[in-house]
């Protein structure tokens, strides 16, 4: 998947990476109990962070120490399963499920084989969240099938396709009886997605011109100049101006300080790092310190 929405650690208050890693450990385990061991293995930061989006707005933060495959002496912190963090789950693994389908259409053997052994493992998981979420089912299948469009006819337009993919974000918003808190959702929401289909683009655009593979950048950038750059992170920075002027409109939850990290801070720490080639590096690095917590 992604993994792009993730907060800066350095900066992030007193008590506030354990509260972030209980949310993220109690996503891992919600999956777990709802759709077999094998869906943590889509488990990723941008699902932990619409997780604390749909939280409500409590000071019980219901937290337990529980042990895993991965942590089975010490345990760690992890939240209850709860409706916000069962509804972060099943969108998760639909999302996982259908960009895995995309997969098989235009990546190489390798990618669309190993696709298809994740396919086979997580078809069962996948009806039971399809079920428990229909409409976003319905919204990632017709915006995935937009997007495949806008690529086979290699659209130069990023507004056309970035538009797409915050479409299909936006619809994760859950049915709620508070309208105020949904049109909320939904605008942050979709200018998130407007980044993160941005970012990641940019995150692929060598790897993609090796490959003769569309990336919206490089359709719309031919020459990739220093100024395209700071046109592009303009845009991109003005979308999270957005996100982050809807975000002051929610009520405060536990997790506001690690959603403020997250937008203010997480976010543009890794614009920078993807646009000066330094991401992948420091992906590496945060694997093995996150596997130092671990042991």
């Amino acid at each position: 998947m992604f993994g792009y929405v993730r907060p800066r650690e350095d900066t992030l208050p007193d008590g506030a990476l354990e509260r972030y890693t209980a949310v993220y450990c109690g996503l891992c385990h919600t999956l777990g109990e709802a759709y077999g061991t094998p869906a943590r293995l889509f488990l990723n930061y941008d699902f932990a962070f619409l997780a604390m989006l749909l939280a409500p707005e409590t000071t019980d933060v219901d937290i337990q120490h529980k042990r895993c495959f991965l942590h089975p002496f010490k345990g760690k912190p992890a939240c209850k399963n709860r409706e916000w963090l069962s509804v972060s789950a099943a969108e998760s693994l639909i999302l996982s499920r259908w960009k895995l389908m995309d997969t098989l259409q235009d990546d190489n053997l390798a990618g669309r084989l190993e696709a298809r052994s994740f396919l086979r493992i997580l078809d069962q998981g996948y009806q039971k969240a399809r079920e428990k979420c229909p409409a976003f089912d319905a919204s990632v299948q017709y915006h995935l099938r937009e997007l495949r469009k806008l690529e086979q006819e290699e659209c130069p337009m990023l507004d056309r396709v970035t538009d797409n993919f915050a479409a299909l974000l936006q619809a994760a918003t859950p049915v709620t009886e508070n309208a105020k808190k949904a049109r909320i959702l939904e605008q942050l929401l979709y200018h998130i997605g407007r980044w993160i289909y941005l970012i990641d683009a940019v995150d692929d655009l060598e790897e993609d011109r090796i490959s003769n593979r569309y990336n919206p950048v490089a359709a719309r950038f031919p020459q990739w100049t220093d100024a395209d750059a700071a046109y592009l992170r303009q845009m991109m920075d003005h979308s999270l101006s957005l996100a982050g002027a809807a975000f002051q409109l929610l009520e405060p939850t536990p997790w506001t300080d690690v959603l403020e990290n997250i937008l203010y801070s997480g976010l543009p720490s890794v614009e920078e790092l993807v646009f000066s080639g330094r991401w992948r590096e420091d992906q590496k690095k945060h694997r093995r310190k996150s596997n130092e917590r671990s042991v």
